[in-house]
């Protein structure tokens, strides 16, 4: 009779059990030699060892495994919700957060909690009026003089207030105060020291200085829309976006030339 071979389940149940016999499909069970017996009780015994020390193994590898489950920090929400206007959307006051309803209480509710923020912060005009000494300097140019000499008086400037007043560029200015103080007042205080002397030399000569330099300004703006000049590194159209500053520039100019025409006596 042909033996079958040794399968590995009976295998695993010799080693348990320290049997010395093992079974075959289709013979009968047979005696192991002494020696083969020791020599499978000693590998029974290793394979013990073995398996305990890869359970002992594996155990102590999952008690250092980091949890899958982090705990998380409860957080405000801070999304925002627009119904714009809407009556058939959803109501924003009961789904958002008050500080986040609108840009006057987000303001404010930053001037209280935040010290100097960059929001809420406002140009100083007067200090730095004072640090650059523009006053002094107005004096010493004669400016006031010289516009004078031009027929811009104080009776002058007072006989304009009614139409002022009529045009309503107070209540313009009143309502724009964010825009003038950090957007118009820096670029002109800041650049007083420079633009002071340019005034008060046009201003010796008189309405004739003023035309002159519309002229050159729009002569400039010409130049660079005829001749397709561009921005280096940027490869814009020089015309067009330096015309945002020349184009009114040009108009400033010879609107200041034509109102000392029309006021010198």
């Amino acid at each position: 009779c042909k033996r079958a071979p040794l399968s590995f389940a009976s295998f695993l149940s010799l080693v348990s059990s320290d049997l010395t016999s093992v079974s075959s499909s289709c013979c009968t069970p047979f005696r192991l030699h002494p020696l083969k017996s020791i020599k499978i009780h000693q590998f029974s015994i290793m394979a013990r060892l073995s398996s305990l020390l890869l359970a002992s193994a594996l155990a102590t590898g999952a008690a250092f495994t980091p949890q899958s489950s982090v705990s998380s920090v409860a957080r405000p929400s801070t999304k925002l919700n627009e119904n714009f206007g809407f009556d058939f959307a959803e109501d924003q006051a009961e789904n958002t957060p008050g500080i986040l309803l609108g840009e006057a209480n987000y303001k404010q509710w930053v001037g209280e909690n935040i010290d100097n923020s960059f929001l809420n912060r406002q140009y100083d005009v007067v200090k730095r009026v004072r640090e650059l000494d523009i006053l002094a300097l107005t004096a010493e140019l004669g400016i006031l003089s010289k516009l004078e000499k031009n027929g811009l008086d104080l009776a002058t400037l007072e006989s304009f207030l009614p139409a002022i007043e009529k045009l309503g560029v107070l209540s313009i200015v009143g309502g724009n105060q964010q825009l003038l103080i950090n957007g118009l007042a820096p670029v002109a205080v800041e650049g007083a020291p420079f633009i002071l002397p340019l005034i008060a030399g046009a201003l010796e000569i008189g309405p004739p200085a003023f035309f002159a330099a519309a002229a050159g300004v729009a002569g400039v703006e010409y130049g660079l829309l005829a001749n397709h000049v561009l921005i280096p590194f940027v490869g814009l159209e020089a015309g067009v976006y330096l015309g945002l500053l020349l184009v009114p520039l040009t108009g400033v100019l010879g609107g200041a030339g034509i109102a000392l025409s029309s006021l010198k006596k």
